[in-house]
């Protein structure tokens, strides 16, 4: 690969993929979603916002530290305070990068309350002082594409001048088109004095639907970084997907010559984990990575397929990490089976982790006629989400309904001791949620809870989402059981043990200043 067609890929699922509400990850899950996309070949990690609170800092110190080949970023706002901080949790890393940001579009102007020459100053001194401590050095106007073109050309020059490396031009809001998009890249490489001698990256917002069109356009102007996440994870309508981004430039390559480096194997299995520690789940019919990117219903296309899969398909399943081998998995099936589906799909397990998934597996396959690929996905996302270090666990549950009242009668296990409850309530989860909160009291608001049958059939495993509010502290659980009862009140109860960590995190919540992200 040379200069003129490498494109970097920027991946912000820790930082900006984690300010969408309810997404928000542990410290264990954010290391280890930054060890996946440094073997993945991501060229750059941000790993948070380190002065946002004490739990932001110690997550992009430690992944400062781990990672091995990617560059290793922290955002920090147009403040001296948030570049030294960010400077402090990046510095440990092999490859350190500062990235710096500040609004200039007239309605981000007028925040601060900043007139065009006072910002201009003030972007001055903190790049400056940013490339005086570290030599990779980002700089972002937020809002660019609303922001008017000769005070962008002037800004971004002065950021060029004062050290900055990468200049990022985000679409903030979602707002621009992709000839827009292609427009913006143009004029800066022909208006802006040095732009021929720094990256210009595209940080694309998909309200309307266009933030990949927005980046492939950017890229085939000149940009060359494009800023994602991974399942296009974001505020609001999410992100460039970073899946949908490297598979349309190696797809199109006839149209994009551009090489990205990415492994693109290790995609479907970094969708899968990012959708599961984060709680938000791929829609079925989300390109690439959905559950039906690679499925055939019509009878048209089914014969297509079996004929020659090129008719129906422009990319193979092996290039994203699903194996095409289909292996059948029943109550007979073995260990070496079990470890080889769930590689098949994109995981792969410890000893500890796959001695837990199979005792569960067995279970269900004692329950079930057929166990299908999903209700595998369904039983490693709830091995993982409820382990034996949770705070709260469900021991035992019984519950009585139907047209005489309802009632569950609930034993868990709190901070290692045994309490046990006898609840009513105006229907089985009424009554069971009822006996949770009187073990555990609390006053998190329920803001949403969803059944998903996984498969077809009475005896379906039920995937239960839960959504609760404390205090504007957002915490998703997630549970699934063939048993709709047992999984909402296992999903209930993750959402309490995501809401004890969020007690415990120290500084201030994401959410106070969720406003300075771009």
């Amino acid at each position: 690969m040379t200069d003129n067609n490498r494109v970097f890929i920027f991946d912000t699922t820790l930082r900006d993929g984690e300010q969408s509400p309810g997404a928000t990850m542990s410290h264990a899950e954010k290391l280890e979603i930054a060890a996946m996309l440094d073997e993945m070949g991501v060229d750059i990690i941000e790993a948070g916002f380190p002065i946002a609170s004490e739990g932001d800092f110690a997550a992009v110190s430690e992944i400062a530290r781990q990672s091995r080949n990617s560059v290793v970023c922290g955002l920090a706002r147009a403040q001296i305070p948030d570049i030294d901080r960010c400077w402090e949790a990046v510095k440990h890393a092999r490859r350190p990068r500062i990235h710096t940001f500040i609004g200039t579009s007239p309605l981000h102007r007028a925040i601060p309350n900043l007139d065009m020459d006072q910002m201009a100053e003030r972007i001055e001194q903190t790049v400056t002082h940013a490339r005086n401590l570290c030599d990779n050095v980002q700089w972002s106007p937020m809002d660019a594409t609303r922001t008017e073109h000769d005070y962008l050309c002037r800004v971004v020059e002065i950021a060029i001048k004062c050290g900055a490396t990468t200049i990022n031009i985000p679409d903030t809001v979602g707002y621009t088109a992709p000839r827009e998009s292609a427009d913006l890249i143009r004029m800066l490489l022909e208006r802006v004095p040095g732009a021929d001698n720094i990256i210009f990256a595209t940080h694309c917002h998909n309200d309307l639907g266009m933030a990949t069109a927005n980046s492939l356009a950017a890229v085939e102007a000149g940009a060359r970084q494009v800023e994602c996440t991974i399942n296009g994870l974001g505020e609001r309508a999410g992100n460039t997907a970073l899946e949908e981004v490297v598979m349309a430039l190696r797809v199109r390559h006839d149209i994009m010559p551009f090489d990205t480096g990415i492994d693109t194997t290790k995609i479907m299995g970094l969708s899968r984990r990012v959708a599961q520690v984060s709680g938000f789940p791929v829609q079925f019919n989300k390109a690439i990575v959905g559950k039906n990117a690679f499925l055939h219903e019509s009878g048209i296309h089914q014969d297509g397929v079996l004929k020659n899969v090129e008719t129906f398909e422009i990319m193979k399943p092996a290039d994203i990490g699903l194996n095409e081998t289909n292996i059948a998995m029943g109550k007979h099936s073995g260990r070496a089976a079990l470890r080889a589906k769930l590689a098949d799909l994109g995981y792969e397990v410890g000893d500890n982790q796959l001695k837990d998934i199979f005792v569960r597996f067995k279970a269900l396959a004692d329950r079930k006629k057929e166990v299908y690929d999903e209700d595998i996905v369904a039983l490693v996302q709830d091995a993982t989400a409820n382990t034996q270090d949770d705070h709260l666990q469900v021991k035992h549950l019984r519950v009585i309904c139907g047209s005489d009242g309802q009632s569950a009668d609930l034993t868990m296990i709190v901070d290692g001791q045994e309490k046990t409850v006898h609840a009513t309530g105006d229907g089985p989860v009424d009554a069971c949620f009822n006996a949770v909160k009187q073990i555990f009291p609390h006053d998190a608001r329920l803001q949403l809870y969803q059944v998903h049958a996984v498969t077809e059939g009475t005896d379906a495993q039920a995937t239960v989402s839960v959504r609760m509010e404390e205090n504007g502290r957002i915490v998703n659980g997630q549970s699934a059981d063939t048993d709709t009862i047992l999984a909402s009140v296992k999903a209930y109860v993750g959402a309490l043990n995501h809401l004890i960590v969020r007690r415990a995190q120290q500084g201030r919540d994401d959410k106070q200043i969720s406003m300075y992200s771009h």
